[in-house]
């Protein structure tokens, strides 16, 4: 085997040996550095080593011309010493290998994700969109929760809203969680642990009172989309959410019985709404279509509407409610129900809210039935407390 006292300048001119595909010079000063030379002329200079169990093992340092010489035998020298001590330099390049890139595990995410995630489509949005150009191609040991933080500041700076943000933040977490359920090698931690949250206020308080629900009822009766008078009614009447009464079907409405069964909710469970007798007549109006069985359907396709955007901005224009969202009618239906003197758990066990603190913000609606209670409680003590 040829040896070579490995330098710059030795290096430099070592060459293959005719007729061989490459030829390996091992270094006369460090035992284990080998220059292996090929015959395209490509250089890779080495650290070879016999492992624990006999086998002969190499760890590639760098190709010829990426690092000096000096400090290529400084790293051979580092390396035999590791050796010496039982170490396997080549064990720990395996293990560093075998830690997936951020992109290989968003896809196992995205592939879990599709199984039961209802906003599939958003969680992929925000992958592809935010998250994989910064750290797609990095090995999940190179993700650092400072680097994330200041990424995510990033994001804030760039003009993104705090809700964004933080959508951003729980999504990549969310891989994290799972790589470390899936025991995904290099997932110790999550990196978006102890990150704190940007302040979020995006709750829109807007109410539709009496008045206003008149002037909406006229325009989308004008409305050339001839099922949205008959979606406005059954969402102020029943607080649904949009997309709930778009998918809902003539199977689950129970008509003697008053209820429309929500099969999956928002919160992934099936759910009943009670419906009102003025809600029942609305759904008495409603055209059937053969035997299409929804009961809102897009009469063109007979499927459900996969937007109503235009028809209800149009509608809602022309009742001269500027910036009234369709989401706010199920606010509106809360704040009806509210100011006619029914408790807060009852409005959200009809609006369907798994937590309490979702109806919390309703709360201040109730001013007048509180302002009531109190009222019929002093007037029930019969003592005048003013008298002297």
């Amino acid at each position: 085997m040829p040896k070579l006292k490995l330098d710059n300048s030795n290096a430099l001119l070592a060459q293959c040996e005719p007729g061989r595909r490459k030829t390996d010079y091992y270094c006369t000063d460090h035992r284990g550095l080998v220059l292996e030379v090929r015959a395209s002329g490509g250089k890779t200079l080495y650290f070879r080593f016999t492992d624990a169990y006999g086998k002969l093992r190499q760890h590639k340092i760098c190709v010829f011309g990426d690092l000096t010489m000096d400090k290529v035998r400084k790293e051979a020298q580092r390396l035999r010493s590791e050796v010496v001590l039982g170490g396997d330099p080549a064990a720990k390049k395996a293990d560093v290998k075998a830690i997936p890139t951020y992109a290989e595990l968003s896809g196992r995410h995205l592939a879990h994700a599709k199984t039961y995630q209802r906003s599939y489509d958003t969680t992929e949005m925000y992958m592809r969109r935010h998250i994989l150009p910064r750290w797609g191609k990095l090995r999940l040991s190179e993700i650092h929760q400072p680097d994330v933080a200041q990424w995510l500041a990033s994001k804030s700076a760039e003009g993104l809203a705090p809700a964004t943000v933080e959508k951003i933040r729980v999504i990549f977490g969310r891989s994290f969680e799972l790589a470390i359920e899936w025991n995904v090698p290099g997932a110790t931690r999550n990196p978006t642990h102890g990150i704190k949250r940007p302040p979020i206020n995006n709750a829109r308080e807007r109410y539709l009172n009496a008045a206003e629900a008149q002037r909406l009822q006229a325009a989308v009766s004008e409305s050339r989309n001839k099922q949205l008078k008959y979606i406005v009614a059954l969402l102020l009447l029943t607080g649904a959410r949009v997309s709930e009464l778009l998918n809902a079907e003539w199977r689950h409405v129970d008509l003697e019985r008053r209820s429309w069964l929500i099969p999956t909710s928002k919160t992934g469970k099936a759910r009943h709404v009670p419906l009102s007798k003025q809600a029942i007549e609305v759904i008495r109006s409603i055209p059937r279509f053969g035997t299409c069985p929804y009961l809102l359907p897009n009469p063109d396709t007979l499927k459900p509407f996969t937007e109503i955007k235009h028809a209800w901005q149009h509608a809602r224009d022309k009742a001269r409610l500027p910036g009234l969202r369709i989401h706010d009618l199920r606010h509106s239906a809360a704040s009806f129900m509210i100011n006619a003197g029914i408790d807060l758990f009852a409005v959200g066990r009809v609006l369907g809210h798994a937590d309490h603190k979702s109806t919390q913000r309703y709360s201040h609606l109730a001013n007048d039935t509180l302002l009531a209670a109190v009222e019929a409680g002093a007037n029930r003590q019969a003592v005048d407390w003013t008298a002297t």
